[in-house]
């Protein structure tokens, strides 16, 4: 083979090898990239409450650490009679704390004197008919509870609510990627990802904390107010001339 064939033969295995590396920068840089949009919204619902959650108990105190437990078992028998009779079921009621501990008088330039024992006994119940949670904590209070707490009010099912905020939720957020879009000269395409943050359902004002220590003569009026649920979420639209 002479140097001319040669030489014709090296340049064409170099443009063999040569051309699939071209055909490939061609396809990588004809690619385009697309252009998307991150975004975010909330959608919120407003809800009457269904059901009530209070933390009520028995303090007692006494000589002897016995004397201070069995006082206050009695005592939060008659309580738990009381609900009961109220039509609040086993069920909605469970206990929270039980404790006992010694009490001491203190002087000044004196060591702590032993003055008797506090026993404690706090339950949680639920009233799922709010007509009645006035008269049923007055009910408890006649009973000998001496502590009432941390009213919260709440839904029996939240699963409609969450929903409706999802919609709103959704909703809001295309609205939002329109205007993103419209704004620049797109469109809005494909959803190309779509993420939701935990539901949060709070009341629309905060509920006092009520301590009672002794019978009401009339029912003690109670406001449940509003509740609010809200679903946050998040997404990624491709967007197109």
């Amino acid at each position: 083979m002479n140097a001319f064939s040669r030489a014709a033969g090296l340049a064409a295995a170099l443009l063999l090898t040569a051309s699939p590396l071209a055909a490939l920068g061609q396809t990588t840089a004809g690619a385009e990239t697309p252009t998307t949009v991150s975004l975010s919204a909330f959608g919120e619902v407003k809800s009457m409450p269904d059901e009530a959650t209070i933390s009520l108990g028995v303090q007692s105190k006494a000589a002897t650490a016995a004397q201070a437990m069995g006082d206050n078992a009695e005592t939060m028998n008659r309580v738990i009679a009381a609900l009961r009779a109220r039509g609040l079921p086993s069920k909605a009621t469970q206990t929270s704390n039980i404790s006992l501990s010694a009490q001491y008088d203190y002087e000044q330039n004196q060591p702590p004197r032993l003055s008797g024992y506090l026993a404690s006994n706090e339950v949680a119940i639920t009233v799922d008919d709010l007509g009645k949670l006035g008269s049923t904590l007055d009910a408890v209070v006649g009973a000998g509870a001496n502590q009432i707490s941390g009213i919260s009010f709440g839904l029996k099912d939240t699963g409609a609510a969450e929903d409706a905020a999802r919609l709103a939720a959704v909703k809001a957020l295309r609205a939002k990627a329109d205007l993103y879009a419209g704004a620049t000269g797109y469109r809005v395409g494909r959803l190309l990802a779509l993420n939701e943050g935990g539901p949060v359902t709070e009341p629309l004002r905060p509920v006092m904390m009520v301590r009672a220590m002794a019978a009401a003569p009339s029912p003690t009026p109670v406001a449940p107010g509003e509740l609010t649920t809200r679903i946050d979420i998040s997404a990624v639209y491709e967007l197109a001339k």
